[in-house]
């Protein structure tokens, strides 16, 4: 079917402006199967469901939109924490600044090297769950990741990695426009703990393909926040193997635009898939959206998303969530929960749980709710000499504590409790 003629030019102008990156053999042809899948289903625009709620106009732009570099007076989050520092700016891999690429139980390697060899692992991963995520819900700023994304980061883990790896985004150009693309695999019975944080760019475009094989775990911390004027779209496919677990939480502040999907595929029986997230939105210009997918197609798998929103000043916070459990999946868990705390009567939260159940034997439950700070709690602070001020951050922080708690680090969920103290007092 021909493409409708609006969708047709956004794609047609945004392509203009890209060359597929240069190389040959497998990588060339992942990349060209990805072009022709985006394509054939355009960019996306209001009219399509899952866009809805969120504007994707500036996205599909031929060139970003300036963002001014924001200059954070705090330290770099994780600079605690024992962790292989690997950076890129502006979408730039920099060797001079990043750790060695070596740790015991684990390889890892850039995507520009993995993609010279005719043999490596990575060519069975690249794109293919991308692919797959495009079903039922085409999803094209993956493909057009898939498609052009110039560099990202390959990595296998082979037993249960040392320490955390950590990317960290640095934003130098007004004008960047980045576009990365992570392959982790991690084989069986092993751990990864991966640590992401920083604005990237002035617009983002990042995906990961994760494939976690049976008894194996991945854990996975985001913070996105620094830049105003920022806009991003991340995206995050998971499949996971027999009694496998992969728990991905994302602290998001700040910024004009950030559109988050995780994709999420059971194929192994009693395996375990958190995804979590907490925003804090300050401003009418903030729009924060968060789309999940979770797909139960194996026996008793359990997985939980929480997410959690404290919007004001006219910030506008979207939940998209669905459970579906695949006919066969007996005994899956499935629980989901989005709620919202408005600060502000200008600030809004769109909200759209589903869950399409086709076994019988199921426990899955949502819920969304929002709402403004509890008086009586606030009383209650205030009767005992709290000022206002720090009362309703004690009661948002509390809000957001169900969040921070699907961190499996209680180090790393207390670090960015304290990261949200401090924006909070910042913010009054």
């Amino acid at each position: 079917m021909a493409l409708p003629q609006a969708k047709a030019d956004t794609t047609e102008a945004r392509l203009a402006g890209l060359t597929l990156p240069e190389g040959a053999g497998w990588g060339r042809a992942a990349r060209e199967d990805a072009l022709s899948r985006l394509t054939a289903m355009g960019l996306p625009g209001r009219r399509d469901e899952y866009w809805r709620f969120t504007d994707p106009s500036s996205l599909n732009a031929p060139e970003p939109a300036p963002a001014a570099v924001f200059e954070a007076h705090e330290a770099p989050i994780w600079d605690g924490v024992d962790r292989l520092k690997v950076i890129f700016v502006d979408g730039v891999f920099d060797a001079a600044a990043s750790d060695p690429l070596e740790m015991t139980g684990l390889e890892i390697e850039r995507l520009s090297d993995a993609m010279t060899r005719d043999i490596h692992w990575a060519k069975d991963l690249y794109g293919k769950l991308e692919t797959r995520g495009q079903t039922p819900v085409e999803r094209p700023f993956a493909a057009l990741n898939t498609a052009f994304a110039t560099d990202g980061l390959v990595i296998r883990a082979t037993g249960r990695a040392e320490r955390p790896v950590a990317i960290v985004y640095l934003h130098g150009s007004e004008t960047s426009d980045a576009i990365l693309h992570h392959l982790v695999k991690v084989e069986e019975g092993a751990e990864l703990t991966l640590l992401e944080t920083g604005p990237a760019a002035a617009r983002f475009n990042e995906a990961m393909e994760v494939d976690v094989a049976d008894g194996g775990t991945f854990h996975h911390v985001r913070t996105q926040g620094r830049d105003h004027e920022r806009r991003a779209a991340t995206h995050a496919f998971a499949r996971l193997g027999t009694e496998s677990v992969y728990k991905s939480f994302t602290l998001t502040v700040n910024g004009r635009l950030t559109r988050n999907e995780q994709v999420v595929e059971f194929t192994g029986d009693d395996a375990v898939a958190h995804v979590a997230g907490a925003c804090v939105g300050d401003g009418r210009d903030l729009h924060h959206d968060d789309t999940v997918f979770v797909t139960h197609d194996a026996l008793a798998c359990e997985s939980r998303q929480v997410f959690k929103k404290v919007l004001r000043n006219g910030a506008t916070g979207v939940f998209q969530g669905k459970i579906l459990v695949k006919q066969g999946a007996q005994k899956t868990d499935g629980y989901q929960i989005s709620q919202s705390l408005l600060l502000d009567e200008d600030s809004q939260f769109l909200a759209k749980p589903e869950l399409e159940i086709y076994a019988d034997d199921v426990a899955c439950s949502h819920g969304s709710t929002s709402g403004a700070i509890d008086r009586d709690s606030l009383f209650y602070l205030r009767s005992r000499g709290v000022p206002e001020a720090e009362a309703t951050d004690l009661l948002t922080l509390s809000f957001l504590a169900e969040a921070l708690a699907e961190i499996e680090d209680a180090a790393l969920a207390e670090e960015l409790q304290i990261r949200l103290g401090e924006w909070l007092a910042r913010r009054r």
